[in-house]
């Protein structure tokens, strides 16, 4: 790297490219990209896009496939619900997640962000097409917005920003059905406006939140508000595979004239046409080197294979590469910190489906009642009384009943024999009879089994408090 930073100002790296010396933003009209990384990228936006909108609306025996209630502190991931009580489970899908993540970037880059990433999809292959349909190519929307107010100026903006707008009020619409699901979701835009005025209110915020977001605010999420970009820094090393500049052959740059031998001239294959700098979304020189603005989506190395075949020169000039792939002209090579990666990553798999595979089909929580004393029952008989609740994690209704298995006492429900409803949880009281004689402490443990018919579905240890003689 230090011989290609020889060719190099390294000012760049003082500020974004979207910001002036004098703090303000430089807006950024990338040319509409072709080639064959951005045909594969429509392709596999469009399948995000109907996973995006399909996702909410697909169920598994009644229940969305994933469902992020943060409000109930429900959360359902591919038809597995995880309750309070399941929160170890979640948190651990989390960190699998999050490793997956940075192994990922370890060895790909930021795929992710120029390839699935939502911002990245529905600004490049929505939004910005829109904008290209109504404008124009980038030289077109420059001399619109620098051209004085005219009718066609004015109906091409206010159609241009009415669809964004309409599309900003479905990915909002979108974005409620993840976490309220798509039956909640239906009341809010079909019942009474009266009856949901949370909904509603969180429909119009976002709506504005969205159309602010892809409107204007751009790539400035993925520059400033997003932390994935920064914390590249830290994963990436020389073997991470990014999109990046061979500047062991496109070095010493220089316009391309009519011809001239460039190796004789100890030129590279860039003929610094910046092309590759006119079609980046965030505004970037990829020749500078690897940069937090970059997002990996391709679209310099498609413009520059462009330019290279016109000129007669091999395609690849940018492209994925690693680093040390660039220097030694070598593939990928699996590090230390790779393998570790996986390792940590495989582990953390195996220990979430064992603990999913393990998991308690109904979880109860059985509790005296606080405040509340022992009672004489007569004949040397004492109650307390207590609280249960009950989760059932499956699709099914259980009937069950409650039974001592530490002693030979007596439960007395308060109310009907509880049915225990599917995803739901369930709350009730009951009496614990104890005779004296098993009374052997101030607070005496026992346990509770919870039957369905004969079978013993959970058990749950608390304590009985009553005279000690």
């Amino acid at each position: 790297m230090e011989e290609h930073n020889n060719h190099l100002d390294e000012s760049f790296r003082d500020h974004i490219s979207t910001v002036d010396a004098d703090g303000k933003r430089v807006w950024v009209y990338p040319k509409k990209p072709k080639g064959f990384f951005t045909t594969a990228r429509n392709y596999v936006s469009y399948v995000f896009l109907l996973l995006f909108i399909a996702i909410p609306f697909i169920r598994i025996k009644g229940d969305p496939l994933i469902l992020l209630n943060v409000i109930e502190r429900k959360f359902i991931l591919f038809g597995i619900i995880f309750w309070p009580q399941d929160f170890h489970l979640f948190l651990l899908a989390m960190i699998a997640f999050i490793v997956f993540i940075v192994l990922f970037t370890v060895v790909y880059g930021r795929v992710f962000c120029g390839w699935a990433c939502p911002q990245t999809i529905f600004m490049e292959m929505v939004f910005r097409k829109i904008e290209y349909w109504i404008e124009g190519d980038y030289r077109s929307q420059m001399a619109l917005d620098k051209a004085p107010l005219s009718v066609n100026k004015f109906f091409k903006k206010l159609a241009k920003h009415t669809i964004f707008l309409s599309f900003s009020f479905f990915i909002s619409n979108l974005f409620l059905t993840y976490i309220i699901g798509t039956d909640e979701w239906w009341k809010v835009v079909s019942d009474n406006p009266v009856n949901h005025i949370g909904g509603l209110v969180s429909i119009v915020v976002f709506t504005f939140v969205f159309y602010g977001v892809f409107a204007r605010f751009r790539e400035q999420v993925c520059t400033t508000v997003c932390p994935y970009g920064r914390l590249q820094g830290v994963m990436l090393d020389k073997n991470s595979i990014n999109v990046a500049y061979d500047y062991v052959r496109g070095e010493i740059r220089g316009f391309l004239k009519r011809g001239e031998d460039r190796e004789a001239e100890g030129k590279g294959d860039c003929i610094d046409c910046h092309q590759c700098v006119v079609v980046c979304p965030t505004g970037i020189d990829i020749r500078n080197g690897v940069q937090m603005e970059c997002i990996n989506c391709t679209m310099c190395m498609d413009e520059c294979d462009s330019i290279m075949l016109k000129i007669n020169k091999p395609k690849g000039l940018i492209r994925y590469v690693s680093e040390e792939g660039i220097r030694n002209r070598t593939g990928f090579i699996w590090t230390k910190k790779v393998i570790s990666y996986t390792i940590i990553l495989v582990v953390l798999v195996v220990a979430l489906v064992v603990l999913l595979a393990t998991r308690p089909d109904v979880e109860t929580t059985i509790l005296r009642t606080p405040g509340m004393l022992y009672q004489s029952q007569g004949n040397d008989k004492y109650s307390n009384l207590y609280n249960f609740k009950i989760i059932n994690k499956t699709r099914d209704t259980i009937p069950i009943r409650f039974e001592i298995t530490s002693h030979a006492g007596e439960i007395k429900l308060v109310g009907q024999i509880p049915v225990i409803v599917p995803n739901a949880l369930s709350e009730g009281a009951l009496f614990i009879v104890l005779d004296q004689k098993d009374i052997t402490k101030i607070k005496t443990p026992i346990t509770i089994g919870v039957f369905e018919g004969n079978e013993m579905i959970d058990e749950v240890s608390t304590s009985f408090v009553g005279p000690v003689k």
